[in-house]
């Protein structure tokens, strides 16, 4: 049992009541005891009556992030055993690996491991601790992982920046086993592709995108192919293999754009069908647009605009310019495929900001889909916030 208790000011029990994963420092009235980083408090309301069980985190705006509402769970080895098991047993529903080899097996808050994301990729696993409470818990977490899975060896990417809002330092590094080669080519859906999980974003891949690879794809048989923000090339490796004509990859990353290349390669693709840019998505755009280039489909898959609410505004002027110049290159007749992975940026801001672009650009606009993130990045019932991947497919007349 917890040791420590906090004591939540009067009338700030309901989200918690209502098992939403995270308690803010303004709700709290006392804290009893003398809990460090990561420790397990109990959360008592001000009437006394016990709620819920988390880690705390004493430099964090989100001063507790909650493991159980059953007072009988203690948050030992055995509570990690059976939520890590829950996790796995759920991808495997989820999952089907002889399409795949890339998949995430835990979704942080959304599986009930607040803070804790790890990614499969082939034979290795790689993690990322990025609240107090996982920090506290990484040991433990990895040896249930060596038991639990049959990999060559788990690698840490706890470098986001994240963790400094934790009071928590920068980690990288082999947690157990071998570690992974320089570069690891994953399955996915017939292309082969290669993943640096030690330098590459993320946890190396943009893996919550795979559906959605596959869905748009599905509109670029025999079609000229404008991929913005490509990153290593995911969406037009797979646009090629649907039979796409050409593709053009945007990216301001240099060597985001060689790896994209060797894709290409490694796929068998002639080099020239896939024309790799490297600059600023927004002005390579404004160029095109300037010259009177245009494509069968346009792919913006932006990277966060706002991470947090003072940035929301920004964000929203820079979605709308970047959707404005992709519908502008859209042929009559095209498609254009927008994302935004802003968590703070909900889906219905989302549309209004696309259909603004879309009457500035003097385009006629309709919304074929809407896209989120693939499966096995799953968003508890409880947490909106895990929402965060929002696309959209659109016709343009």
């Amino acid at each position: 049992m917890a040791k420590a208790r906090v004591i939540l000011k009067a009338g700030r029990q309901k989200s918690v009541s209502r098992r939403h994963p995270w308690i803010f420092s303004g709700a709290l009235g006392a804290v009893e005891g003398s809990p460090g980083c990561g420790e397990t408090v109990d959360v008592i309301d001000s009437a006394g009556t016990w709620l819920a069980r988390g880690a705390y985190s004493p430099e964090s705006q989100i001063r507790v992030r909650l493991w159980s509402w059953i007072q009988d769970d203690e948050i030992t080895d055995r509570f990690f055993h059976r939520k890590l098991r829950e996790a796995l047993n759920l991808r495997k529903c989820l999952i089907d690996k002889s399409a795949t080899s890339a998949f995430r097996l835990v979704n942080g808050e959304s599986d009930g491991l607040p803070g804790i994301i790890i990614d499969r990729y082939g034979d290795f696993l790689v993690c990322q601790f990025l609240s107090t409470g996982a920090e506290f818990w990484k040991e433990i977490v990895v040896k249930e992982l060596v038991e639990m899975m049959p990999v060559l060896g788990v690698y840490e990417r706890s470098d986001s920046e994240v963790r400094a809002k934790e009071g928590l330092s920068l980690s990288q590094g082999r947690l157990a086993g071998d570690e992974p080669p320089e570069l690891i080519a994953i399955n996915e859906e017939g292309c082969r592709i290669l993943v640096d999980v030690r330098k590459g974003h993320k946890t190396g891949f943009y893996l919550d995108q795979r559906e959605n690879r596959s869905i748009v794809t599905e509109y670029c048989r025999d079609k000229e192919v404008l991929n913005c923000f490509s990153y290593t090339g995911g969406f037009s490796l797979r646009a090629l293999a649907a039979g796409a004509r050409c593709t053009v990859n945007i990216d301001s990353s240099v060597g985001a754009l060689d790896m994209a290349r060797r894709n290409a390669v490694l796929n068998g693709f002639d080099p020239a069908v896939m024309e790799c840019l490297q600059g600023d998505a927004f002005n390579v755009l404004r160029n095109f647009r300037n010259k009177g280039k245009l494509f069968d489909c346009v792919i913006l898959d932006p990277p966060k605009f706002a991470d947090s609410k003072n940035a929301l505004e920004g964000a929203c002027r820079g979605y709308k310019d970047i959707n404005l110049q992709g519908f502008s290159l859209v042929k009559p007749g095209g498609i254009m495929a927008t994302f935004s992975c802003s968590g703070l940026l909900n889906r219905d801001l989302f549309q209004k900001i696309v259909a603004d672009a879309a009457i500035d650009a003097g385009r006629d606009v309709r919304i074929l889909r809407w896209l989120s993130q693939s499966p096995d990045h799953p968003t508890a019932s409880t947490f909106p916030e895990g929402l965060y991947l929002k696309g959209l497919i659109c016709a343009v007349l």
